[in-house]
């Protein structure tokens, strides 16, 4: 996990080089994943060349034991099969179950996120988001996915002809626009990084008081799994991204250009709301704000991110004792351990984009917590990253992180921490003399990072509250 972020960069360098190298004169950019999508979006911005996008497909829904299984569903029954409701065996049986074949993850995680963005900035054409890899019951490749990469070919060539570039579809405008999809469909915190790196890219800031404004304005249309029955592919069969936007328009400015010809408005116009249940209306809405909310506080006064939509109203508001734990591994142990207890407060700090380094995400101990029955008595804070794949009271990027100085870095076992996420409040009990003169003490913990691409990364990666983005090199 300490690559995974840092991976983003060298994917966007790498493109960028590339097109640049070859001469390039317009780009088709094949993405499905986590962090593939963001990186060639960053390349994109940088080239500002004509860009179409396909990303690869939704993969299949698996079955087990009579219920519908995901990629998420296996982390958490981690969980399940510590506390002795499921066998060993039986887990591995559902990991089987939940990756029947190719394609991206059947939940509402990074990867489906980031390619309901592309389609929604209409980078992608309309549906690719939610169609399926493989033709049912194959591997084979879906051939309404095969007609939709032919016809991108198709657009990005009238694209270059049009003289369409990235920069006239992702406007600011289209950067709100997309906010607001990800704060409708509970998508994942760590759009939170990638739209904030590809706004730098575009020359353009994108503050985290943007994201907390436009969720208080945007209220909740649909949930996915992990944090509803629902699949991504169920998305689809209801309307998909096409109807989510004709639902979100009143909210949107949707004059906006896209790669493929037109506007946003005339795809919205086409769409056809198939399920209501599944993309609720704006008057019926699942909660009447978005799925992600920014907490301040004396323990984030530069910000902290959580997945509102997948915390059980039991824990909007928690406080108890912190216990402290300075790498994941650790937190991991204590859960698998049966050493956590009601009320506590998981804290998981030098994970941050410096400390990590990498900003690893911690959505394995996430998991592990609901799987465990914890997560409505038990909330995890950290300067690391969580997952779409995450629910529960699981609170990320905060800021400063705890390598850089953050009060993270104050914190002992035993502090009261306090969560309001109504209030968008993240405390603990200390006073600022009590915090300062912990750390008048501090010193940051000596990690030994491999030389290579990693040490780099430490010494240059900025904040995650704009993005964790390099700095001046």
């Amino acid at each position: 996990m300490h690559a995974v972020l840092p991976s983003r960069e060298v994917i966007a360098a790498s493109v960028e080089l590339t097109a640049r190298a070859y001469g390039l004169d317009g780009l088709v950019c094949l993405a499905s994943c986590d962090k593939i999508v963001p990186g060639m979006l960053m390349a994109a911005a940088r080239l500002n060349l004509p860009t179409v996008f396909v990303s690869g497909g939704l993969m299949a829904e698996g079955e087990w034991r009579g219920e519908r299984v995901v990629t998420s569903d296996i982390k958490e029954a981690i969980g399940r099969a510590r506390r002795g409701e499921i066998t060993l065996r039986q887990l591995r049986q559902m990991e089987r179950a939940a990756c029947p074949g190719p394609g991206v993850c059947n939940m509402m995680g990074t990867a489906s996120t980031m390619c309901v963005v592309l389609e929604a900035a209409g980078l992608s054409l309309p549906g690719n988001a939610t169609l399926p890899a493989t033709e049912p019951g194959s591997r084979r490749v879906h051939s309404a996915l095969l007609d939709l990469a032919r016809a991108a070919g198709r657009q990005a060539v009238e694209s270059l002809e049009r003289g369409v570039t990235l920069r006239d579809v992702v406007t600011p405008s289209a950067l709100r626009n997309l906010i607001r999809v990800v704060q409708a469909i509970g998508g994942s915190t760590n759009l939170v990084l990638h739209l904030a790196a590809l706004a730098t890219e575009l020359g353009y800031e994108l503050r985290l008081e943007e994201w907390d404004e436009l969720g208080r304005q945007t209220p909740l249309l649909a949930r996915f799994k992990p944090a509803s029955p629902h699949t991504v592919s169920d998305f689809g069969r209801a309307g998909g991204v096409p109807a989510l936007l004709k639902r979100l328009a009143p909210l949107l400015d949707l004059d906006v250009p896209t790669a493929f010809g037109g506007t946003l408005a005339e795809v919205a116009a086409r769409a056809v709301i198939a399920n209501p249940d599944v993309i609720r209306p704006l008057d019926a809405p699942l909660a009447p704000t978005g799925g992600i909310a920014v907490l301040r506080g004396n323990l984030a006064p530069d910000g902290a991110v959580v997945k509102v939509s997948g915390v059980s109203p039991a824990m909007m508001r928690h406080r108890g004792p912190a216990r402290v734990f300075d790498r994941e591994e650790d937190v991991q142990e204590c859960l698998l351990g049966g050493r956590v207890h009601p009320g506590d407060v998981l804290v998981v700090r030098y994970e941050g984009p410096r400390g990590g380094p990498g900003m690893r995400e911690l959505s394995l101990p996430a998991a592990i917590m609901v799987g465990m029955g914890l997560s409505d008595s038990v909330a995890m804070v950290t300067d690391g990253r969580f997952s779409g794949a995450t629910r529960g009271p699981c609170i990320g990027h905060v800021c400063p992180e705890a390598a850089m100085g953050g009060p993270l870095a104050a914190l002992r076992d035993g502090d009261i921490i306090e969560i309001d996420i109504p209030a968008r409040a993240l405390n603990v009990h200390l006073s600022k003399r009590e915090l300062q003169a912990r750390m008048r003490d501090w010193t940051p913990p000596q990690k030994e990072i491999p030389p290579g691409f990693l040490r780099f990364y430490a010494r240059h990666v900025g904040a995650a509250s704009q993005g964790a983005v390099f700095g001046p090199l």
